[in-house]
């Protein structure tokens, strides 16, 4: 029995699962905004490209301690604003004030440091976001509600990669005393307060469910309390994962793999290899990161445009289906830059990035959360977040060789391995189990019209 909450057992409305996922919008202007620009920031700086992987570190170490943490202390916390929204809102305050001295960085690793108070304060916001959806949402309409968290995400990264292309547009030019765009500041301090106003409104419209038994819930809090008990609550968690968990994280760890050397290196790839750029300082590399924005707004649009459409088709078909066909086009997209030299051309590898990111977002978690016992949803949670993290990991502290010595420091390579990466992910889907789809009442979608 679950003593964590009272699980719902009647639709939602689309009005309260908008409301449950309107703060992911603000999440994603932390994390569009730092995507698409940490690596021209860094470079800068006086960054060299292969010095990118180790400076990206922060994202996923944070995410590797910070996240299972932060699930398992949300499954046992009750107060005024509930169980998951308080570290909505902690999380919101530190990740703006990041975001506002960001651009402000006089050194490298000044930016290194806000970078690394930047991500453990958005990953203390997004954790208790995946399992707020499990929480609040019965099982036939969860693909809708983390499908509804795409379509914030695709928005919020959309405007967040825009704004400096946006800003240089309005004719906003120079820099910062220390070398960073001043189209780039200032799209950070917008969106810094664009973070703490979204995740507000969820957090101000949003009621969450109490303790369904308050005293064995205390009691649970009461034996579990101290960060030993966290610490053991989450090995516990990895020796008994599910088998669908487990199939699922080998596809999680090459898909992240895929997206993390997109990341760290198609902005730098677009300066240098469709741009020309000769030198970090130059003019063209200017463009090209401002176009790189644009790029991944294309990919935001796209996501936030199909996300719809996924559980429609998942309906017809199935959700791995749906996951392994969506990588695919994401795989295809990071490949076929090798062939590109045109900026706009550029701008079409985005779409099959696009059709990935909306399923890469709703699809897996969709998938999980139909094995995973209710009363555990946030530390399982945190826990599937190692699989995205740990190749982040890897590639941070082993790829400065591999960018050196064998790409020669060009950063199109590094985004093409991306894409081999997305077409092995999608191999990998084929041996995931749906335990969902094995019911016989399971509804794999509800029409978010309905």
């Amino acid at each position: 029995r679950d003593t964590a909450s009272t699980a719902p057992t009647s639709a939602t409305s689309f009005g309260a699962i908008w409301n449950m996922s309107f703060g992911f919008l603000g999440i994603q202007f932390g994390w569009g905004l730092q995507l698409a620009n940490m690596s021209g920031i860094y470079s800068q700086l006086g960054a060299n490209p292969d010095e990118i992987p180790i400076l990206w570190l922060a994202g996923p170490m944070t995410g590797l301690l910070v996240q299972p943490i932060i699930g398992s202390m949300s499954d046992r916390t009750w107060n005024r604003l509930g169980r998951r929204r308080p570290y909505f809102l902690i999380g919101a305050i530190l990740s703006s004030i990041a975001l506002f001295w960001m651009p402000n960085s006089a050194t490298l690793w000044m930016a290194a440091g806000l970078l690394w108070i930047l991500d453990a304060s958005i990953n203390v916001s997004m954790e208790p976001f995946r399992a707020f959806v499990a929480d609040k949402l019965p099982e036939d309409q969860r693909t809708t509600g983390f499908v509804m968290q795409s379509f914030f995400i695709g928005i919020g990264q959309t405007v967040a990669n825009a704004l400096p292309y946006l800003f240089s547009r309005y004719g906003v030019t120079g820099t910062t005393t220390s070398g960073v765009s001043l189209t780039v500041k200032y799209s950070f301090q917008l969106g810094a307060v664009a973070f703490l106003l979204c995740v507000l409104y969820t957090v101000l419209t949003t009621k969450e469910y109490p303790p369904e038994d308050p005293e064995a819930f205390q009691r649970l809090k009461a034996e579990k309390r101290g960060i030993g008990h966290f610490f053991a609550e989450i090995a516990e968690a990895i020796r008994e994962m599910p088998t669908t968990m487990k199939q699922l994280a080998m596809v999680q760890i090459f898909t992240w793999l895929g997206l993390f050397c997109m990341w760290m290196f198609f902005g730098l790839m677009t300066s240098y290899h469709v741009f020309k750029a000769p030198n970090a300082q130059s003019e063209l590399f200017r463009q090209g990161g401002e176009w790189t924005g644009i790029c991944f707004a294309v990919y935001s649009i796209v996501c936030f445009a199909v996300a719809f459409v996924l559980p429609k088709v998942a309906q017809a078909t199935s959700r791995k289906f749906v996951h392994a066909a969506a990588l695919v086009c994401g795989g295809v997209g990071l490949l076929s830059t090798g062939l590109i030299q045109s900026p706009n051309l550029l701008l079409l590898t985005m779409v099959g990035v696009g059709i990935a990111w909306a399923s890469i977002l709703s699809m897996p978690y969709a998938i999980l959360s139909g094995s995973l016992p209710p009363a555990r949803m946030g530390v399982y949670m945190g826990v599937f977040n190692f699989f995205i993290v740990i190749p982040e990991v890897v590639a941070s502290l082993t790829f400065q060789p591999l960018v050196k010595h064998v790409f020669q420091n060009n950063p199109l390579y590094v985004v093409m391995l991306g894409g081999a990466s997305m077409l092995v992910a999608a191999l990998l889907v084929t041996r995931v189990r749906d335990v969902g789809d094995e019911k016989p009442a399971h509804a794999a979608a509800v029409a978010i019209a309905a």
